[in-house]
């Protein structure tokens, strides 16, 4: 677990900062499903997929619709975010890794100081997710949508392309969402 915790703290322009910030504070409310079955649909397909993870079907509906609203807040794909946190955390939101990365996707603390307050809890599953997402949308857009470069940046092993492939397989796998007609 806590395959994130070799994440570098890099110095961000001012500008970026601020930008992160505010992104991590925009309360702008975000219609995550296209539609009322979409929504049905896809928490019926992903929770099914998480029964094991998180037994309890309450809990587990309601962390895949913040999962959902986190990733589409930040135009994120929301199956990729759920192999992300596989791999990271295995969906334990109280995954503390030896080097400090912390919760459901593996945040890095020094985060908290650039784009939150020192106060915020990387355990809390909402501000966790709303972190991650952030964070790997910021190292997307570094990538120009590279997924498997972006990915790499997250985890701090830009270079080798291990961990990307293990998101990607699990993502294309088991969280891929198909769409029933």
């Amino acid at each position: 677990m806590g395959n994130a915790a070799t994440q570098q703290y890099q110095d961000i322009s001012l500008s970026n900062r601020q930008e992160l910030r505010q992104k991590f504070y925009s309360g702008s409310p975000v219609n995550s499903f296209k539609d009322v079955t979409h929504a049905i649909q896809w928490i019926s397909q992903q929770s099914y997929q998480l029964r094991k993870k998180i037994p309890d079907d309450h809990k587990r509906r309601e962390l895949l619709r913040m999962i959902h609203y986190e990733a589409t807040r930040y135009q994120l794909d929301p199956d990729l975010v759920l192999a992300l946190i596989e791999v990271e955390s295995g969906f334990n939101r109280f995954a503390l890794s030896h080097v400090g990365a912390s919760g459901l996707m593996q945040v890095m603390p020094f985060w908290k100081g650039l784009i939150g307050v020192e106060k915020d809890s990387l355990f809390d599953a909402q501000t966790n997710l709303r972190y991650g997402c952030i964070i790997l949308r910021h190292y997307l857009d570094v990538e120009k949508n590279d997924v498997a470069r972006g990915l790499a940046r997250y985890n701090g092993s830009l270079g080798t392309d291990t961990y990307s492939s293990l998101v990607l397989n699990t993502w294309q796998a088991k969280y891929r969402y198909a769409a029933v007609n």
